[in-house]
């Protein structure tokens, strides 16, 4: 079992936070949420509630850790309003917005990273923040449409079908469709990387929604220049849940000296005949439909890319998809965006990623440890060290593409206490890039919606007035039966499409 340190090693170098141009944000009078604060704790804080995973998060990677820094004047007495969302244009609480810019001459430097993005981060060029968050949402997704409740049959599985997924998570503006659901085994050997129903009608004892493909559509593919395939990887409910099993084992891969870890590799690549859903893998799974979708656009003559995201784990699984949509797709542009994710593979793996001129942006938080593993782990760092100098550099871990560095006490809309599992939370990621400032002009930009920074976390400072961890499915998915007048589970039916498994309410 993994024991984090207590003690965050922050950078000493990092400078505090600009506060010399504040920006002004008006009080329209409405109460506090602190009443609303107490109805969601009810909800999801009972001891009894076993659909909720609020008990883990007390565990493990919960330790707080302080950071001293002093709220901005200007966001005192703060509240949150609809008035927000209607009235002030570009207010620091607005919601984020698709881009309209046409930008289809400029897609090879925003995505193919042309030239390693090393213009357009600083200052940061606001058409590479606008995609590296529609990535991010895509991301994130995967996270919100997961069924972890622990006890209905379709756990493990995606809430929704997948012609509905998008407009169920409010993210049709990005001008995407989904294609396809992606499986993955859900146990791995003795490892249990991801989640498995308690449920004796569970839809799969064996399998895991661990994706999804989509496409861009006619107008977003004129303004962006291409069409845009992407796969979006889910990582893990609770990151403490694979970190504590992580072997750090690599193993080679294909030829030549190019090693990865082990329990990543399986997760991809494993599969099952007596399965419904993996009797092929992921990884399978994943370039039928790549390859599909590919043809079906080079044939009507349109440019085609492949831009791959996740967070945690889903970032990891990025990579060996990029890597392997690489190989057998050379032709084709290919974009990886992580999010916290941690080290895959050796310097063999980076330099045969960078030989095959795949793109990667690897986006961390300073403060987020997940990004250090498995190489921080102690013996493996003594080990690594020795085999450097020995020059057995096919055992080292190391990570892949150029780094978008962030400090989470950098926003000052965060609370100064924070814990590890705070640092590795997607939208944390996401609010931070959304207003990540510029050296040369000290603002503090942004669009998205900060109530989003509290969806599964009590990040923002209370003068904001956000309730923590409001972010719940409807009556934790039971719909209510006017025939019979009870409270049911929806029930699964037989489809000809697969990934459809939910019954339409």
């Amino acid at each position: 079992m993994l024991h984090l340190p207590l003690v965050v090693d922050f950078h000493h170098a990092v400078k505090p936070f600009d506060r010399s141009r504040p920006r002004k944000y008006t009080s329209h009078g409405y109460k506090s949420a602190a009443s609303l604060t107490y109805v969601v704790s009810e909800f999801v804080d009972r001891p009894d509630d076993c659909m909720s995973r609020t008990k883990f998060l007390k565990e493990k990677m919960t330790v707080p850790i302080s950071w001293k820094h002093q709220v901005p004047k200007s966001t005192a007495n703060v509240k949150y309003t609809t008035q927000n969302f209607v009235e002030v244009q570009g207010d620091f609480m607005s919601p984020a917005r698709s881009p309209e810019e046409n930008m289809s001459n400029k897609w090879q430097e925003l995505h193919a990273g042309s030239s390693k993005w090393e213009h357009l981060l600083d200052p940061f060029h606001p058409w590479l923040r606008a995609e590296i968050i529609k990535y991010g949402e895509f991301a994130q997704a995967t996270y919100d449409a997961f069924n972890d409740d622990c006890f209905p049959s379709c756990y493990g599985n995606c809430r929704y079908r997948k012609h509905r997924l998008f407009d169920e998570l409010h993210l049709t503006k990005h001008g995407y469709e989904v294609t396809k659901y992606i499986y993955a085994m859900s146990h791995v050997g003795v490892l249990q990387y991801l989640e498995r129903s308690q449920s004796p009608h569970t839809w799969s004892k064996d399998s895991n929604w661990i994706g999804f493909v989509a496409v861009s559509t006619d107008d977003e593919s004129k303004r962006i220049g291409r069409r845009d395939i992407v796969m979006a990887w889910r990582g893990t409910v609770a990151v403490s849940e694979w970190i504590s099993d992580l072997e750090a084992k690599l193993e080679l891969i294909g030829d030549g000296d190019v090693m990865v870890e082990y329990g990543f590799h399986k997760i991809y690549t494993s599969k099952c005949d007596s399965t419904r859903y993996n009797k092929l893998s992921a990884s399978e799974q994943v370039m039928e439909e790549v390859k599909k979708l590919e043809k079906l656009y080079r044939e009507k003559g349109e440019k085609v890319s492949l831009t791959i995201t996740g967070h945690s784990l889903g970032g990891a699984l990025a990579l060996l998809n990029a890597y392997e949509a690489a190989a057998s797709l050379p032709d084709l542009p290919i974009t990886v965006i992580s999010f916290g994710a941690p080290q895959v593979g050796n310097i063999a793996f980076r330099e045969k990623i960078n030989e095959m001129k795949v793109k990667t942006m690897r986006i961390v938080v300073k403060q987020d440890k997940v990004p250090t593993l498995p190489g921080e782990l102690w013996l493996i760092r003594i080990l690594q060290t020795l085999l450097s100098i020995t020059g057995m550099r096919k055992w080292v871990y190391t990570h892949v593409g150029e780094e978008l560095a962030l400090d989470i006490t950098s926003s000052p809309r965060l609370k100064p206490k924070f814990s590890y599992k705070d640092c590795h939370n997607l939208e944390i990621y996401l609010h931070l890039i959304d207003r990540l400032r510029n050296k040369d002009s000290g603002l503090w930009e942004g669009e998205r919606d900060i109530a989003l920074v509290n969806k599964n976390t009590g990040m923002l400072i209370q003068e904001i007035g956000i309730p923590e961890n409001w972010y719940q499915v409807p009556h934790k998915g039971l719909i209510f039966n006017t025939i019979i007048g009870r409270w049911i589970q929806p029930n699964r039916v037989n489809h000809q499409d697969e990934d459809d498994v939910l019954l339409s309410i």
